[in-house]
């Protein structure tokens, strides 16, 4: 109950901002994504782990790959896979699929998401305008990294304007991954599943030295969230977010 009354009244006094600074797109946007921290930060706290289904497949000239995986995330965004099934391109599945999945692994259990979410320390940011994402309305902010991290993006951002989540994502790492790799633009889109957004797709392209354009999709499906515990969490806010 306390937490329903706390987003109720995060609700009102972010609107209320945002209705006053208008005419301000950068002081707008900044009102937008401290919401986003908080709602993230509320759902957070009520995530109790999920499981679900991811797809990958990667094309480069000739070469074609493709592997299914199941996730399974803990409590705590610790990450495990299980590999379903693969096909196609060895070279592929082994320098690509199974580093990604190595470094996903990897990154939950150091919970290095601080130096790469999209928070102030990180971007800054200005309000574009609004526009419409699978019927409901969304703020459109222009997101400008503050370092040159290949983590960290350079692109626009679509929030929910009910949710306050982010459902969208566009644009280009804000340093090219390797030597190896340039040009690359991204898509990344959410689903919403019960109170909860999470990953639907990426699509990416980008130019490989010697060998030419190359082209990821990921999808995720089948979504299924653990119960919850029969305990309160705590929100955890970022750091310069009010509570």
């Amino acid at each position: 109950m306390n937490s329903v009354i706390l987003a109720l009244l995060l609700g009102f006094l972010t609107t209320a901002i945002v209705t006053a600074q208008t005419d301000d797109p950068q002081a707008a946007a900044g009102a937008i994504v401290e919401k986003v921290l908080q709602q993230d930060a509320l759902r957070r706290a009520q995530l109790n782990g999920y499981t679900a289904t991811r797809h990958y497949i990667a094309i480069n000239k000739q070469r074609r790959a493709e592997m299914l995986v199941e996730i399974t995330c803990t409590s705590n965004n610790e990450k495990t896979f299980t590999i379903l099934s693969e096909e196609g391109s060895s070279a592929i599945r082994k320098h690509v699929f199974y580093k990604m999945l190595q470094e996903e692994i990897e990154a939950s259990r150091r919970d290095t998401s601080g130096s790469t979410r999209i928070t102030p320390d990180n971007y800054e940011f200005h309000l574009l305008g609004k526009e419409v994402m699978e019927e409901r309305p969304a703020y459109v902010l222009r997101v400008t990294p503050k370092n040159h991290n290949k983590y960290l993006i350079d692109g626009r951002i679509w929030v929910d304007a009910t949710d306050y989540s982010i459902v969208r994502i566009e644009g280009r790492p804000a340093r090219n991954p390797s030597f190896w790799t340039h040009d690359v633009h991204f898509v990344h889109t959410y689903q919403k599943v019960g109170p909860f957004w999470f990953a639907a797709s990426t699509h990416s392209m980008s130019e490989i030295r010697i060998f030419g354009e190359a082209e990821l999709t990921i999808q995720n499906s089948h979504y299924t969230l653990n119960p919850p515990n029969n305990r309160t969490a705590r929100a955890e806010f970022p750091a310069g977010v009010s509570r």
